[in-house]
């Protein structure tokens, strides 16, 4: 239960039963406030008189009973309906069309009354405002018109003339109601959408560590248990990354001490395979002993790839830019490689011009070692075609250092392993040092580009 009433539901029902209680108290103070007001309008105002039909009746009754037809009997009898109507005014128009009294007349009327103008007066009045009632005094067309006039209004109920005096501001004042509970649920809604716009914030941002943080939970409803769920999760996120990091650091020292480990034995193999090939063997002998070194070549290079990729994720392979010139720094790389790609028997094409004035920012190590891993690519899967290209392509946005075989290509199955992580080495030390690099394989061979762009890099 105390889940519930800390809950927006129950906020948002206590609105409601806020919102309605207000109105209920509102119509009833006002229901309160007609009722006093009329009551006092009914009693300062005699209700049982005014009656239109009642009126009517009684003005002709009492008119009609008029016997000596003068103007003290006219003045008596205004003055006495006067006192009971003080709102009505009364006047007497007599046989001969002559303007003879009047009583509480506010307008000016014709002093010469026409037949013309009595039967306009009549018109203009029937079933108008004011209310009027026309009669002949004594009952007779020759003792004149005696005329009755009062205001509709005063017929009103005393509930109409309140809300005819006071019915701009009762509206006014529902209006008031229904504003003030639709600012209060603005102000309800408003809260909700501004912490929920936090928690998508607090989603977005990121510490240093990368992972989102947590928010402080300032209330227990369902955005607040919200909260305590995210907050939850980044912990959880948290603890998943150490637990990650720390089996990521327990695999590199594994590969680290298993890469040492494997290096010893691997060096006395390659020492007693040295010191058979000195001995006079026969021939077949010979060429087994020859491929077996080879084979330790190659195990020896798969770990020390192994080594730096570790080395590489881990962001613990030094590296230390420096201006180079790219031709001749090319060339001199190629130069280390000639041999064995003469004793391969590959056809080695060097295109460099070391002419040219390019000076790339790197590493020259990784440098190094990109070209190594990608010269050893080719003797692995390039052996079929014999051929390898080096040149440097130079043009208006960029310089490239290209390396071309007319090997099968890289998609073709091979017997030869240990290319992928190469190329992952490359990749990752291309790009660390802000190049870029493209790679082209079919069956017709494999071009790769390494890349420097210098309206990127500014570099030249």
């Amino acid at each position: 239960m105390r889940k519930f009433f800390q809950s927006l539901l129950a906020k948002y029902m206590l609105l409601i039963v806020l919102a309605i209680s207000i109105v209920q108290i509102g119509y009833l103070f006002i229901a309160i406030f007609i009722a006093g007001v009329a009551d006092s309008f009914e009693k300062n105002d005699a209700r049982e008189e005014y009656d239109f039909e009642w009126i009517e009746e009684k003005w002709h009754e009492e008119t009609n009973q008029l016997d000596a037809i003068t103007d003290k009997q006219i003045n008596d009898y205004f003055q006495k309906w006067g006192e009971q109507f003080p709102e009505a005014a009364m006047f007497w128009v007599d046989g001969n069309g002559i303007l003879k009294e009047q009583f509480h007349v506010d307008k000016k009327l014709p002093e010469q009354w026409t037949a013309a103008y009595t039967a306009k007066f009549i018109k203009d009045r029937y079933d108008g405002n004011p209310f009027t009632v026309i009669a002949f005094a004594g009952g007779s067309e020759a003792n004149g018109l005696v005329v009755f006039e009062m205001p509709r209004e005063n017929f009103s109920t005393p509930v109409e003339k309140v809300y005819d005096k006071f019915g701009s501001i009762l509206f006014v004042g529902m209006i008031v109601i229904i504003l003030l509970f639709i600012f209060i649920s603005f102000l309800f809604f408003r809260g909700i959408r501004k912490r929920l716009l936090y928690l998508q914030e607090a989603m977005e941002i990121r510490d240093v560590d990368g992972l989102p943080i947590k928010i402080d939970v300032k209330k227990k409803d369902e955005i607040g248990h919200l909260e305590q769920t995210f907050n939850q999760m980044v912990d959880e996120l948290r603890d998943s990354k150490e637990r990650e990091q720390e089996e990521e650091e327990l695999r590199r020292e594994l590969i680290a001490n298993l890469s040492h480990d494997l290096r010893t034995p691997l060096t006395k193999i390659n020492a007693q395979t040295y010191k058979l090939t000195k001995q006079d063997l026969p021939a077949t002998t010979q060429d087994a002993l020859r491929t077996l070194a080879s084979s330790v070549d190659n195990i020896d290079r798969l770990i020390e790839n192994l080594m730096s990729y570790t080395l590489l994720m881990a962001s613990k392979y030094k590296l230390e830019y420096k201006e180079v010139d790219i031709a001749r720094f090319t060339r001199e790389c190629i130069a280390s490689w000639y041999p064995v790609f003469e004793k391969a028997g590959f056809h080695v094409h060097v295109d460099i011009d070391v002419g040219m004035d390019h000076t790339w920012h790197v590493d020259p190590n990784w440098l190094t070692r990109i070209y190594d891993n990608l010269l050893q690519n080719v003797l692995r899967h390039a052996s079929s075609g014999k051929y390898v290209e080096i040149k440097i392509e130079s043009v208006a946005n960029y310089d490239a250092v290209v390396i071309s075989d007319h090997g099968h290509g890289l998609k073709v199955d091979s017997d030869q392993k240990g290319a992928g992580i190469g190329l992952s080495i490359v990749d990752k030390m291309v790009k660390g040092m802000e190049l870029d690099w493209t790679m082209d394989t079919n069956e017709q061979g494999t071009t790769v580009k390494i890349i420097n762009d210098r309206l990127y890099s500014g570099k030249s």
